[in-house]
């Protein structure tokens, strides 16, 4: 597993959002990137990574908790239907608990979406596109750096 340290930007926000949305996603943002800031703070690290059907919405958030030999030793995901999950106050509540409880010393984050929420092998077959999110196959999955 290679990790990015990213951290999520404030231009990267979804898009037609309201006023408390905002807030609310500034709010939780605000919290993770605080954490991410602290580099080179050792073991466990915490992996945080946001999927959804297209660049824009974001319905998945997957949050992994690596140890000293790189080995994933927890996996956690939230999934949403439709609506926005960087927004929702319970999910992001539960996501940060979940890492103050594995005591993670540092949060790696993506800056944007990184694909399509459902997972080759399991919701569609291996070597095909997911004929739920016909977007990611179009569109290439790689995240940059901030």
């Amino acid at each position: 597993m290679s990790l990015i340290m990213a951290h999520q930007s404030d231009t990267n926000q979804p898009k037609g959002f309201g006023k408390k949305d905002d807030l609310a996603l500034q709010s939780f943002t605000k919290s993770l990137r605080s954490k991410a800031r602290r580099e080179g703070q050792g073991y466990p690290i915490a992996t945080v990574a946001y999927y959804g059907p297209n660049e824009e919405l974001a319905t998945k958030v997957a949050v992994g908790i690596v140890e000293k030999n790189q080995e994933v030793a927890d996996l956690k995901r939230w999934i949403t239907e439709s609506s926005e999950i960087r927004i929702d106050e319970a999910v992001n509540r539960e996501v940060l608990a979940f890492i103050k409880r594995k005591r993670a010393k540092q949060v790696i984050m993506t800056d944007g979406i990184m694909g399509c929420p459902h997972e080759e092998g399991i919701d569609y077959p291996e070597g095909e596109v997911c004929p739920q999110c016909p977007y990611w196959a179009e569109h290439e999955r790689t995240i940059q750096p901030v």
